[in-house]
């Protein structure tokens, strides 16, 4: 007999974290979070998502052991400010049960129909810099830190319940030494030229803190127009700030800006933590922050996190000087893999900008949806 339980205490939290090492347990490609990390993802006190959203935890018990998890979650601006009646759900893991899966999502349709909301989607989070998507393909490759993985029968688990595909992800990677410099080194000079633009490196976190506001502000410009696009509050901003820019090498934050210093264009890359954060299974310490230090200096292999273009001059070439400014970055550390995060499959824009990497496809993620009415 399967039974849902409500997180409520701090040891139900560990419980809902600690799920996923024992589901995934001796798994080469799943990638464990830092459960700290976690657990202060679901702290209302410290996640300023909950400023603009609520969620609810549940536990799926069978036998008094723990077979599965989810997270229930109504972002308020998405429904009020955007008049977009989406039930989230994310965090969600469970064994290979019917039952198991169907009544952690009983759990989450009856939070949905109490706010008379249209439909339910996931795995999605609180916002856009979460994780999303249910791995459909590509379970032989390694997993990142900013991506979930899962066994291939959630697939099946969602069609059975009723479930259709929202929205199609797609993740790419190519190797470095496929990045052929004719593409951008001679455009980023005549884009520079012709629209008085600058690149902007760093050396320390210090020199990039005054640009983050503007970078976030940029980002929500560059991404409002995505059917998905939830965008980063203030408060929002100054959590990432602290808890992440300093943490991201900053030789890999790239900016481009006009002849005023405004900021047309931002990327961010990072380095793969992935085997690293396997090492430390989880904790900091005692060794898991040296692991994670170590992949931060010497990892061969980087994620292309965000990119970010002001939209009058997007389709206008700004890509090539920030290509330009990697490629000398990635050259002088010996990058070997360039990895993409989750992109929409419809997303076209996007993947104009790496046609010329000759990247392939790995991996492919979905939202899938149903209504609630």
């Amino acid at each position: 007999m399967v039974t849902i339980k409500e997180v409520v205490t701090k040891q139900d939290f560990k419980n809902f974290v600690k799920f996923p090492f024992i589901l995934y347990k001796d798994n080469p490609y799943w990638v464990p979070p830092i459960i700290k990390d976690e657990l202060e993802t679901f702290n209302k006190n410290k996640n300023p998502a909950f400023k603009n959203a609520e969620a609810r935890f549940f536990l799926a018990l069978q036998n008094g052991k723990t077979v599965g998890r989810v997270a229930a979650i109504v972002n308020w601006l998405e429904v009020n400010d955007q008049n977009v009646k989406k039930m989230r759900f994310g965090w969600f893991d469970f064994i290979d049960d019917l039952e198991v899966s169907n009544k952690l999502l009983q759990q989450v349709q009856e939070i949905g129909l109490r706010h008379q909301l249209d439909y339910m989607e996931g795995p999605v989070g609180f916002s856009n810099l979460d994780k999303v998507g249910c791995l459909v393909d590509g379970f032989d490759h390694i997993g990142t830190m900013i991506t979930w993985y899962n066994h291939p029968y959630y697939q099946k688990h969602f069609e059975a319940h009723g479930f259709v595909k929202e929205k199609e992800y797609l993740e790419n990677k190519f190797l470095f030494s496929a990045a052929d410099p004719k593409f951008f080194v001679k455009a980023n000079s005549l884009i520079k030229k012709r629209y008085g633009l600058k690149a902007l490196n760093f050396t320390s976190s210090k020199e990039i803190m005054p640009w983050v506001d503007q970078m976030f502000d940029l980002f929500n410009e560059s991404y409002a127009k995505l059917s998905s696009f939830v965008k980063i509050t203030d408060v929002q901003k100054a959590y990432f700030k602290k808890k992440y820019i300093s943490f991201i090498n900053p030789e890999y934050i790239k900016f481009v800006v006009d002849s005023e210093d405004r900021l047309v264009a931002f990327a961010i890359v990072m380095p793969s933590f992935s085997k690293a954060l396997q090492k430390a299974n989880g904790t900091l310490f005692p060794f898991g922050v040296f692991h994670l230090l170590k992949a931060r200096k010497q990892s061969k292999d980087v994620i292309f996190y965000l990119i970010g273009i002001r939209p009058e001059y997007q389709s206008k070439g700004v890509t090539a000087i920030i290509f330009n400014e990697y490629y000398h970055t990635f050259k002088e550390k010996g990058i070997t893999n360039c990895i993409r995060t989750p992109e929409l499959e419809d997303n076209v824009a996007i993947r104009q900008l790496w046609k010329n990497f000759n990247p392939i496809t790995h991996k492919r993620r979905r939202t899938y949806k149903k209504m609630l009415s």
